[in-house]
């Protein structure tokens, strides 16, 4: 048996376990990687953690100590009525709001990661305070990213553009910005009918002036059952996906001006208020790293206000970090040892370019569910070459499905959005929220790409 595949049956064994026998997958894959990179491999330990993604943890850390400072002390919570104030009470619209912003951030040149640590926690802490499904929300936060993912002036768009034209191949800027565009749209679209969003609509409009949501005005979430007021902990209804809403605390002293009346700032709150902003200004403007930046920031404010922060350590989401950077380091194995090469050269020397294209399109979306969705498409869009140059295969139409196959299954929560998203989801049961996301990442895996394959290369666009 080869090492390569030695390496996938292991991979296949951490997920069976993981899931049978409910150990944190991550440390089943640091096992797995010690394993397989010492004994089959051949890498010391050097090599091993050469795939352990470093800045993935910092960025994991940072975003959600900075997030739990700003649950803390209410900014969140001011947030939430902000945006109900913004779309006049109409809770149904939010998720499009966030679908909109992390599309817009993306699609002026935010990497995709970055654009979703600013969105995801204040879009699930929404979610959370009105019993929107996390699911809904998450995957509209990641979704929207990808939607934007690849204009012209992108991170994504430019990257992959410039690949195009560095083999030689004929390319649609355009052409690749709408494919994306499109095919998240219509995904967020299914997501809304089907996770709640007709009954969001039919909640209607909810009061603007007052501090309680619907779930909490009325001790009803949006599964019909009883949840506890605020302050009284966590309710016991179900959402719209099964996840049980939490009411968020109110604190009178704080958040209410005696009359059930609007949220208020707080000198905290304006401090974390202007952080939140340096966190966006420092990403986008000056391209700083974003995990490394909501450190520093959660630090200051810890600094100025630790009675508000000195829980927030503790509530970083440590298992989920544990998680997403064990099973990323089994994966860097995997790179190193030259699995995932060994794969794609074996798909692209098929004599049959339709089967070979979508082939392509699957490696593409189970390989990127785990790793770098750029990655990906740089070693697998020079392995199309071939075939591509006989003519049969339509180049834009292609480039343009690999594209998205690599990038929609981001909602895995292995990869770096999905990871964002169960991070930064409060008052969860997160083993619950992380098999919803492997589920629905397992779902677009074995859908999207063969849509993305009949829509775009069997027409032979290009």
């Amino acid at each position: 048996m080869s090492p390569e595949l030695v390496s996938i049956l292991v991979l296949v064994v951490v997920f069976v376990i993981a899931t049978t026998r409910s150990v944190n997958m991550g440390a089943l894959a640091f096992a797995a990687a010690f394993g397989v990179g010492t004994l089959v491999a051949d890498l010391d330990a050097d090599g091993i953690f050469a795939g352990f993604p470093g800045d993935l943890f910092v960025v994991l850390v940072g975003v959600t100590y900075l997030f739990a400072i700003a649950r803390a002390n209410g900014t969140t919570d001011w947030l939430v009525h902000a945006a109900v104030r913004l779309v006049r009470g109409r809770v149904a619209l939010i998720p499009w709001v966030m679908f909109a912003l992390t599309g817009a951030l993306t699609a002026i040149g935010a990497v995709s990661p970055a654009a979703v640590a600013i969105v995801a926690p204040i879009a699930l802490s929404f979610a959370t305070r009105y019993a929107i499904s996390p699911l809904l929300m998450g995957t509209m936060v990641v979704h929207g990213a990808q939607a934007g993912g690849f204009s012209p002036i992108s991170i994504y768009g430019s990257i992959v553009n410039g690949i195009v034209e560095r083999e030689g191949l004929p390319g649609s800027e355009v052409g690749l910005f709408l494919a994306s565009l499109i095919a998240n749209l219509l995904i967020a679209s299914v997501l809304f009918a089907v996770l709640g969003g007709r009954k969001l609509w039919a909640r209607g409009s909810v009061p603007v002036d007052g501090a309680a949501g619907p779930a909490e005005a009325s001790g009803t979430g949006a599964g019909g059952g009883a949840e506890k007021g605020p302050g009284k902990g966590t309710g016991t209804g179900t959402g719209t996906a099964g996840t049980a809403p939490t009411a968020v605390a109110v604190r009178p002293d704080q958040d209410s001006d005696g009359t059930g009346g609007a949220t208020r700032l707080t000198p905290a709150r304006i401090a974390t208020l202007v952080a939140l902003v340096a966190l966006v200004v420092a990403v986008l403007g000056f391209d700083l790293d974003a995990g490394l930046t909501a450190v520093s920031l959660a630090v200051v404010l810890s600094t100025a206000w630790p009675d508000d922060s000195r829980r927030a350590v503790g509530e970083i989401a440590w298992s989920t970090v544990l998680l997403i950077c064990g099973v990323l380091t089994y994966v860097g194995v995997l790179e190193e040892m030259g699995t995932i090469t060994w794969a794609g050269e074996g798909v692209g020397g098929i004599g049959v370019p339709l089967l070979a294209a979508v082939l392509l399109c699957y490696i593409g979306a189970i390989v990127s569910a785990f790793a770098s969705s750029v990655g990906i498409m740089g070693a697998l869009i020079p392995l199309a070459v071939p075939f591509l140059a006989q003519g049969e295969i339509g180049a834009v139409g292609m480039v343009a499905a690999l594209a998205v196959s690599a990038t929609v299954v981001d909602v895995s929560p292995f990869s770096t959005n999905g990871a964002l998203v169960l991070a930064a989801a409060p008052d969860v049961d997160r083993e619950r929220f992380f098999r919803q996301l492997m589920v629905y990442g397992g779902i677009v895996v074995a859908a999207v790409p063969a849509l993305a394959w009949l829509v775009l290369v069997v027409p032979g666009f290009g």
